[in-house]
Formats: C-alpha cells, sequence, structure tokens
C-alpha cells in the first residue's frame, strides 16, 4: 500500500479528497490543514504521496513542498488548488511537486492525478 497524506485548510477539501482516493492503492495516514502541521504528520507518518494546497495559514504549499522534498526527494506531491496562476504553479513543480489539479475537481481528476505520479 502506498501511504496517502492530504493537506489542505479546507476539511471539505480534505474530506473529499478522503473519500475519493483509491483504496485499494492508497492508505490514508493522515490530514493536516496547513503546512507547520503537515511537517509534523510527515516526521510521523513518512508518506509517499502528499496531496498539497498552495495556499493555507502559517506554512504556504509552496514552502512546505521546499520542506518535505529536502527531507525526503522521493516523496511524490500532487498539488490540488483553486489558484489559476500558471507562475504558481510552474514554481510548485520547480520546487518538486508531481503533478498539478485545479479545484474543484472530480472523483475521477483526483484518481487520474494520483495513478499518473505513482506511475511516473
Amino acid at each position: 500500500m502506498i501511504k496517502l497524506m492530504i493537506v489542505d485548510d479546507s476539511r471539505l477539501i480534505r474530506r473529499k479528497i478522503g473519500r475519493e482516493y483509491d483504496s485499494t492503492t492508497f492508505s490514508l495516514v493522515g490530514m493536516a490543514e496547513n503546512g507547520v502541521d503537515a511537517l509534523k504528520l510527515f516526521a510521523r507518518t513518512r508518506p509517499d504521496v502528499v496531496t498539497m494546497d498552495l495556499t493555507m495559514p502559517e506554512l504556504d504549499g509552496i514552502a512546505c513542498i521546499e520542506q518535505l522534498i529536502a527531507r525526503d526527494p522521493s516523496i511524490r506531491i500532487l498539488v490540488v488548488s483553486a489558484l489559476n496562476d500558471t507562475a504558481t504553479g510552474i514554481e510548485a513543480v520547480e520546487k518538486g511537486a508531481m503533478g498539478f489539479i485545479n479545484k474543484p475537481f472530480t472523483s475521477a481528476d483526483i484518481k487520474a492525478a494520483l495513478t499518473e505520479i505513482i506511475n511516473d
């Protein structure tokens, strides 16, 4: 099983991703509502894959991506964001994210994106 961590400041989005991932492939190890909590949760759970919002309080997604990659260069990060700012998406990929999907997303969108980053 591939360990999955969900990071988003919206409880609604965390729950939606938590319902939509493929449970035959992924095991949900935790959810965090900001980058600070994500780093603490990462230290305890060592997920293989992370879904990451970009706009969050305390520590935003870009900074969190940078710190997660520094701790584990093999981690696979999927950005899930409402931002339609191409430059921010490019920055996330430059920092180490492997994929990007926009909110709102469908069940098929999240499943396909997660499958793509583990098979990449």
